[in-house]
């Protein structure tokens, strides 16, 4: 080879080099590819990430309850310490963050990470209003071809989520007509707490309240263990939205994982009379969903606290299914849990003729481990199965519902503008009234 042309072959080589992911010049897991993980609560639910982000270099730590801290800070001594999510996220080496803070600061952390550049996983929900969720999601959509989202609906790696998927859009029940789906915990809780003297000295509750308005310190809003939820607070419509935001998340996941949906075009709903303090037990809400390329509008429904959809034959027992999703169509019905499914052929089409069901070839893949799908996505194709607009979709659903619950009325959504379009008083319950000093645009 004459030189001239081994010196353009060199630079050719090296200019490639250059634009191949680190995984592959090194290897996924090499100490050069390891993602710098801030973990903002580290207990309770941040233990539950423990295992994944083991395999990565955890450079920060963060938690409002001191005793928490140090309780993650065994487990990740080389990592700094803080209280405050706000200053962790200035850390300037962290490139990846994960989210375990209380239900009402999860879309203020996530949209301050995404807006430093840092890759998010967020616990579930992702939102707690409907401009929190609308935020979130445009921040995401801003910056989807270089961060990686995860929202944490982790049952979402069953594998019956791909399996019902599959039904329903390969036409196992016919033309899809209706979506429902429900959860039967019941967490009654009294109007806020009173005044219980100070708080602890290890418990940062100034920060712990964070955007939300001033409640004193009571010890029974802090109940629970390590590797608990402690989900003593999130009945309260200040940090939170009940079952919506804990159960409720995961099982309407089962029932939109098929529905390629986006946001609803109106919604009402019923339960329990409306407590200005606590969010319902008792509650069912019904969303009407528009068309997309392969199914007509369907109405998507949630029931709690008891409530429960209608069974559309004797056959079908849902009161014995605690967390479930049913679909409706022309010709059968599915019933699924997080790890089982039926299908029921009704009518005319009940001897399945029209239904070829895949071969095992054409099954879609095991997702594998949901966290550990996130930090691959951070180190290459940036793609997840639950990401911010996929679960931001989502949520702002829900959370029309719970409007339409509060102003105890149908309500019109125009989901272009985040806009109740026909109720001023449910228009102005889409978002929410921080304390001074706290910013969603952080």
């Amino acid at each position: 080879m004459k030189r001239r042309q081994f010196l353009k072959s060199a630079a050719f080589a090296g200019a490639g080099t250059l634009i191949l992911p680190r995984a592959k010049l090194f290897g996924a897991d090499a100490p050069s590819n390891k993602l710098n993980i801030a973990l903002l609560g580290t207990w309770g639910r941040g233990e539950a990430h423990f295992s994944a982000i083991s395999s990565e270099n955890v450079v920060a730590l963060c938690d409002v309850n001191e005793e928490h801290l140090a309780f993650g800070a065994k487990k990740f001594p080389m990592a700094k310490t803080y209280v405050d999510w706000r200053k962790c996220l200035d850390q300037k080496d962290v490139n990846a963050v994960v989210i375990c803070t209380a239900d009402h600061t999860h879309a203020f952390a996530a949209n301050w990470a995404m807006n430093r550049g840092q890759h998010v996983y967020c616990e579930k929900p992702l939102a707690n209003s409907v401009e929190e969720a609308r935020v979130v999601r445009a921040t995401y959509l801003k910056n989807k071809n270089k961060l990686a989202t995860q929202c944490g609906t982790q049952r979402h790696e069953d594998d019956n989520f791909n399996r019902v998927r599959e039904l329903i859009l390969d036409g196992a029940i016919g033309q899809l007509e209706s979506v429902s789906a429900w959860g039967n915990r019941q967490i009654p809780k009294p109007a806020y707490l009173p005044a219980a003297g100070e708080p602890p000295k290890h418990l940062h509750y100034d920060l712990w309240l964070g955007p939300s308005p001033f409640h004193p310190y009571n010890p029974g809003y802090f109940v629970g263990g390590p590797g608990m939820n402690c989900l003593s607070w999130n009945m309260y419509w200040d940090f939170g939205n009940g079952q919506i935001g804990d159960m409720g998340s995961h099982t309407m996941d089962l029932a939109w994982n098929p529905l390629g949906a986006t946001l609803p075009t109106s919604a009402e709903a019923t339960g329990e009379p409306l407590n200005p303090d606590v969010s319902p037990v008792k509650l069912e809400m019904h969303m009407e969903m528009p068309s997309n390329d392969w199914r007509p509008p369907i109405k998507v429904s949630w029931y709690q606290g008891g409530a429960l959809p209608e069974s559309p034959t004797r056959m079908i027992d849902i009161k014995k299914i605690d967390h479930g999703a049913m679909f409706e169509g022309s010709k059968g019905v599915l019933v699924a849990d997080f790890r089982t499914r039926v299908l029921y052929p009704l009518g005319n089409g009940a001897n399945l003729s029209y239904y070829k069901p895949r071969t095992k070839e054409s099954l879609l893949p095991p997702m594998g481990n949901f966290q550990k799908q996130w930090i691959n996505a951070c180190k290459g194709s940036l793609k997840t199965s639950c990401d911010f607009e996929y679960s931001g979709n989502m949520i702002e659903t829900i959370l029309v519902g719970m409007v339409a619950y509060r102003v105890g009325k149908k309500i019109k959504y125009d989901g272009a503008s985040g806009k109740v379009i026909d109720n001023p008083e449910a228009d102005a319950l889409l978002s929410k009234k921080y304390r001074d000093g706290w910013t969603l645009h952080g």
